[in-house]
């Protein structure tokens, strides 16, 4: 049975310390991003988990240090400003009693995704021909991120997509298909059924990681926010690698998923990012089960 007392005590300096380590790993990540802001650039690489998230860069920045941990020193008491926290005998800690009833039925899906997607087979056959159902047979003006030229033109990009089978099995990529887009893919995935599809040779599933951590902040330990996002931002990279796109002048050499080679390297790829997804998963369903559990 999981104990609903906090279990570790991190001294002041202690958990000082992870707090400063966090925040200067993350720094690499949002300051170049709130940097383009400012300048009114966008990149459609780096800047994507940013934007397509809604995350802003502070959150990402802000230390928490998961259940059954207490912070102790007088400093501690600025979490009481998050209504999770609370004071206990050593010191401050998260409620884990004050999941509010909506937010824990929130958490019992996210366990029950994150459960399954564990426990499927992966499928490691779509080579990344999501992002070019996104932009088949669509005028040019319509095309996503229009600020970057296509590999193709638009005959030739629907050929290659028209010559391979649509395997898409996440419901959030295939929401962007366009209409005669839609009718190639073999699955059909909805919200309601993503449970049903989800699979983590899915770079999609995997990069989602990211976003299941955030939403179950402050509960989520900080580091491994963390983790989920630089595991997402590397495959943010092979993902756009491996579309229609021409991200040359950005220094990205594309994954030619329209030739033998290029599938075959989008599926190291994918198989890599599959191995590499589990231990993170695993982490984020024992912290989702913490949040389960009977008080």
């Amino acid at each position: 049975m999981i104990a609903s007392a906090p279990t570790t005590a991190l001294a002041e300096a202690d958990w000082h310390a992870r707090r400063r380590a966090h925040e200067q790993r993350v720094s690499a990540w949002t300051a170049p991003h709130q940097a383009r802001a400012a300048r009114g650039e966008k990149h459609p690489v780096e800047d994507f988990l940013f934007e397509y998230y809604r995350f802003r860069p502070a959150w990402l920045r802000r230390w928490h240090p998961g259940p059954d941990v207490v912070l102790r020193g007088e400093s501690a008491r600025e979490f009481l400003r998050w209504p999770e926290y609370h004071e206990v005998a050593e010191g401050v800690a998260l409620n884990v009693a004050a999941l509010e009833p909506r937010r824990r039925e929130s958490v019992a899906w996210i366990a029950n995704l994150l459960r399954l997607t564990a426990e499927r087979p992966p499928q490691f056959a779509c080579f990344g021909l999501h992002e070019w159902a996104m932009v088949y047979r669509q005028t040019p003006g319509e095309v996503r991120h229009n600020a970057w030229p296509l590999r193709f033109p638009p005959d030739e990009l629907a050929r290659i997509v028209e010559a391979q089978p649509v395997r898409c099995s996440h419901f959030d990529a295939f929401r962007f298909f366009t209409a005669p887009a839609r009718p190639l893919n073999r699955l059909q995935p909805e919200r309601a059924t993503a449970p049903q599809f989800e699979q983590r040779g899915c770079l999609h599933a995997n990069m989602d990681l990211y976003k299941w951590a955030f939403k179950l902040a402050p509960f989520t330990p900080a580091e491994l926010v963390a983790d989920c996002f630089e595991l997402a931002r590397a495959i943010r990279e092979v993902d756009m690698r491996a579309s229609p796109y021409d991200l040359a002048a950005l220094g990205f050499t594309p994954i030619r998923i329209e030739t033998a080679g290029g599938r075959a390297e989008y599926e190291a790829h994918q198989r890599d990012f599959a191995a590499r997804s589990q231990p993170l998963r695993a982490r984020l369903i024992a912290v989702l089960e913490r949040l389960l559990a009977p008080s």
